[in-house]
């Protein structure tokens, strides 16, 4: 400020702190200023009378991202504690001009995204202010300094409303006077702009004003400067067209762990102490009481005394004014707890950070397409909600249907508020299972997406439309067909479709080719459950399917090291289950494939992998019998084949989870040719195939492990013997015991009867 002129009230704050909240509130009520000025973007001006509706609820953000850029986006969080709300409420209860006076986001978003709304919170600079203010007081930790001399102080009953702001100010001081600008010159530029705009306040206002800011910033606001140096600082930056709106945010995203620089640890706890009007630890135990109830907990009133007494003791022993968080948690860890980690560890997840969501009234601006997914939100009685959940949908209703397309759609446009997995209560192509989360971040997405369309629909069918022109791989427009029938946008499915012929017609690699065959195949079956016309589609799967029935020996033959033998395996099993959903398409396919299959198991230049698997898709199909089975291991398996090329049989015939452990349970046949052929490997080689074995036994059920252990010990072959013989295997009786089995039946039929 020029030199001799009066100064404003400056607020210096902690971002995000109820003590600072409570102190600016007393502050404000003892000075009442005519206006109240507040760090944060000028866009947002337009948008501060929204925060008096009664459909705000905070924690809310202000959002500013480039016009033709939303992806580079900045965000302004606001909680119910922020000192930088408690002033704008303040001001607008009393109709008191308010104005945001940072640097405009127009010049913070010109340079690309980044965000210089952190200052003055912990970690926000190289030199952080809390950290080194308190070491100077002996703390250790920064959190536990600043409950102790802010938080645990009761602002609205001190003597001097405005004593602690310039106790802060004072410290601050002596820190810029020692670390500058603490690292981050942009704050240089951010206080000469603020301290412009604090100038046209005093002419319109005098110095009867007040500013609320981050407390580092105190002490440059207050430096004696001219007009025409901080005009110098601000000459030449680059600009931008931004637009601003208000989003809901979370306290998830308010603490540091969720990538807010300006962040805190436990945005749950202080928004207790900020609306606490008594006894802020008893009433905080009192629902960590509750929430250790609702998980079944025995949690009882003396419970929660004692723990309210042991907390009070420890703050003693430690020389603090009131028990803080640390105390709190240790106390409930050692009480309400039993000393374990698992049951603290979901109170502080739930209660010490929390899931509250904010809620931004319609009225406030944004993009065609958010206004028509809140629309449809509304409809379909989605809610969103910061705490993850699962969504059953069951797809032959018709408003579960809805949701699934609106979910699958919003996925395609990269808004992920939904995520698909795994059912819980069954499975089949008529049900799917969502996990529902709403990210602040999701706004940024879909303001991106509105530059494809107005609705979800519309814009959805043009973003699959653009992704498929510009596709330059087979297995990308196949897994875009699979999503768009998913999504049920029928209209994209054309352009999709003549990008599909296009790549298919000229692609060449039969390893690509197979590899795209099983998204098709899923398509078609997706299609049938949603009722979209997947017939189209289901020609050009046909015949690519033939492609690949023409290719594949060829390709397998054509001398392949491990991994391309093992990469190729994986493709001849998707293949087969494809060929299962496309028998229907086109005549003799699966037959064709059979024959493929053949080929693959008696050609001794195809790489034993691939082999071993095509003879147990045979055997698995009904079309490779016992007999001929047999024959092929013991061709595969014999003292002229090579130990790693006979391992890699086993492994493709009996490897995977394709019951192949089973089967050598129940065919000690085939269990005695590899018993066989593993005691007749040379030492030498069987080192270095005992890797490919233990991957293909070890993935065995443990069950299924023991009953090849006791076949083994007794030898292959002998439980035929014995069976023929009729003698009983050991460890059971030769004959039926009668009395023993009355006795099994009758509880069998208990444990039946209590199971249904």
């Amino acid at each position: 400020m020029s030199p001799g002129a009066a100064q404003p009230l400056l607020l210096g704050v902690r971002h995000h702190g109820p003590g600072s909240a409570r102190s600016v509130r007393a502050a404000l009520d003892a000075a009442q200023p005519r206006a109240v000025l507040i760090e944060g973007p000028p866009e947002g001006d337009a948008l501060l009378a929204l925060a008096a509706e009664p459909d705000m609820r905070p924690p809310v953000a202000l959002l500013a991202h480039a016009a033709d850029d939303p992806g580079r986006a900045v965000f302004w969080p606001l909680a119910s504690f922020s000192p930088e709300w408690v002033a704008l409420r303040w001001a607008q209860a009393r109709d008191v001009p308010v104005r945001f006076i940072d640097l405009p986001a127009a010049h913070t978003l010109a340079d690309g995204p980044g965000a210089d709304e952190d200052d003055g919170g912990a970690g926000s600079v190289p030199v952080d202010p809390l950290t080194a203010l308190a070491c100077a007081a002996g703390y250790d930790d920064p959190e536990r300094w600043w409950e102790d001399v802010v938080e645990h102080r009761d602002a609205d009953s001190a003597r001097d409303p405005l004593a602690p702001f310039a106790a802060l100010a004072e410290a601050m001081g002596a820190l810029r006077e020692t670390h500058g600008d603490g690292g981050r010159p942009s704050d240089l530029v951010r206080e000469a702009y603020m301290r412009q705009r604090m100038r046209a306040a005093r002419r319109e206002f005098g110095a009867d004003y007040a500013v609320v800011c981050g407390a580092w910033h105190v002490p440059a606001l207050r430096a004696r400067t001219t007009a025409a140096a901080d005009r110098a600082l601000l000459t030449g930056l680059p600009r931008t067209k931004v637009e601003t709106t208000w989003v809901p945010w979370t306290h998830r995203r308010l603490a540091r762990a969720g990538g807010y620089g300006a962040g805190i640890t436990s945005p749950g706890w202080y928004a207790h102490l900020f609306a606490a009007p008594d006894r802020p630890v008893e009433r905080w135990l009192t629902k960590v009481a509750g929430l250790l109830r609702e998980e079944d907990r025995q949690v009882s009133p003396a419970h929660v005394i004692e723990t309210v007494r042991l907390a009070r003791t420890l703050a003693a022993l430690r020389g603090r004014p009131l028990p803080g968080l640390t105390e709190t948690l240790e106390a409930v860890r050692a009480v309400m707890c039993d000393g374990s980690d698992v049951p603290l560890a979901l109170i502080e997840d739930r209660l010490v950070v929390g899931d509250v969501l904010g809620e931004v009234p319609g009225t406030a601006p944004a993009v065609p397409l958010q206004r028509d997914l809140t629309r449809r939100m509304r409809t379909l009685r989605l809610k969103a909600e910061a705490q993850s959940r699962d969504l059953e949908l069951d797809l032959r209703k018709d408003t579960d249907a809805a949701k699934s397309l609106l979910l699958h759609r919003l996925r395609l446009l990269g808004v992920d508020w939904g995520v698909p997995t795994a059912s819980r209560t069954g499975t089949g192509t008529f049900r799917e299972t969502w996990r529902l989360c709403w990210e602040p971040e999701l706004s940024v997405r879909v303001a991106e997406a509105g530059i494809w369309g107005t609705t979800v629909p519309g814009a959805a069918t043009a973003r699959a439309e653009a992704e498929a022109r510009g596709a330059g791989e087979l297995g990308e427009i196949t897994a875009l067909a699979e999503r768009c029938l998913l999504a049920g946008l029928s209209e994209a499915l054309p352009a999709v479709l003549r990008a599909l012929a296009d790549r298919a017609a000229l692609d060449t690699d039969v390893a690509r080719l197979a590899g795209a065959l099983p998204a098709l195949a899923r398509s078609l079956r997706y299609g049938d459950v949603r009722g979209t016309d997947a017939s189209a589609l289901g020609t050009v799967a046909a015949g690519l399917a033939e492609r690949i029935c023409v290719a594949l020996p060829a390709a397998c033959a054509a001398g392949l090291d491990a991994d391309g033998a093992a990469a190729l395996r994986g493709h001849v099993d998707g293949v087969h289950g494809a060929v299962a959903l496309l028998a229907d398409t086109g005549p003799g396919l699966r037959e064709r494939w059979s024959g493929v299959l053949r080929t693959l198991a008696g050609r001794d230049a195809v790489p034993g992998v691939i082999r071993g698997r095509a003879a147990r898709l045979l055997l698995d199909g009904g079309r490779l019998p016992a007999e001929e089975t047999a024959r092929l291991m013991g061709l595969a398996l014999s003292p002229a084949a090579a130990p790693a090329d006979a391992a890699g049989w086993i492994e493709g015939f009996a490897g995977g989870n394709a019951g192949g452990g089973t089967l050598l349970v129940h065919d000690e046949r085939l269990l005695g040719l590899i018993d066989t052929w593993l005691v007749s490997v040379p030492p030498d080689a069987f080192v270095d195939v005992l890797p490919l074995l233990r991957r293909t036994f070890g993935a065995y059920e443990p069950g299924v492990k023991r009953s090849l252990g006791e076949l083994v010990r007794r030898g292959p072959g002998a439980g035929r013997a014995r069976s023929a013989s009729r003698a009983a295997p050991e460890g059971f009786a030769p004959d039926l015991d009668p009395a023993r089995a009355d006795a099994a039946e009758a509880l069998a039929r208990l444990l039946l009867a209590a199971a249904g």
